[in-house]
């Protein structure tokens, strides 16, 4: 029953507040807040835009500054590779030279010591153009096999080392800056006689 007539009550007041004018000058200053409030709202919208807009054009710009960087670093290091192409070039050219020398001295019917010696000199600058670029010889004989950097092509008999020792060499092996460029060709040990089963 109280309930009903808390109810009724508060139905009563709601009822006279919809017919109670409302004072014009409150009604204006409400207005006139709201817009005020609408204003700076649109405002800030506009500030937090344009605030937007030159992250994003920050954000562009590095990003062309970077492709442009990446791009840069592309042709510094094709002009890099081109360059080192060029410097090997040079240095095997006075041995290209030294070479058709020998072939016409020995086209002329030279003789053949001072040819030999000629050609090993000419060798001899092909390996320091060689080894100026970081390109070493290995010579594996004595050493264990290494299937990483070496080719076995045969086997071989041999009680005075140890199984699995490289005991020849066919063709010898060259690495660069620590890389197999060619593996050597070698022979390997069995060690000695094996015992029939």
């Amino acid at each position: 029953m109280a309930r009903k007539h808390r109810d009724a009550h508060e139905e009563s007041r709601a009822h006279e507040d919809r017919d109670t004018p409302v004072d014009p000058e409150l009604e204006a200053d409400l207005g006139e807040e709201f817009e005020l409030r609408g204003d700076q709202l649109m405002a800030e919208i506009e500030a937090a835009r344009g605030e937007a807009a030159r992250h994003l054009e920050t954000a562009q710009r590095v990003q062309a500054d970077f492709d442009n960087y990446r791009k840069r670093m592309a042709r510094d290091h094709a002009d890099a590779v081109k360059r080192a192409g060029e410097r090997i070039v040079e240095n095997l050219l006075p041995v290209v030279d030294n070479l058709e020398r020998a072939i016409a001295h020995a086209q002329e019917g030279g003789d053949v010591a001072e040819l030999r010696t000629g050609v090993e000199m000419v060798l001899g600058q092909l390996r320091d153009v060689l080894a100026k670029e970081g390109v070493i010889e290995v010579d594996p004989v004595g050493q264990p096999f290494d299937a990483l950097v070496h080719q076995a092509v045969g086997q071989k008999e041999d009680t005075s080392v140890p199984e699995g020792t490289v005991t020849e060499v066919f063709q010898k092996g060259y690495e660069m800056h620590g890389r197999t460029v060619r593996a050597a060709m070698v022979v390997v040990s069995t060690g000695g006689p094996r015992a029939e089963e």
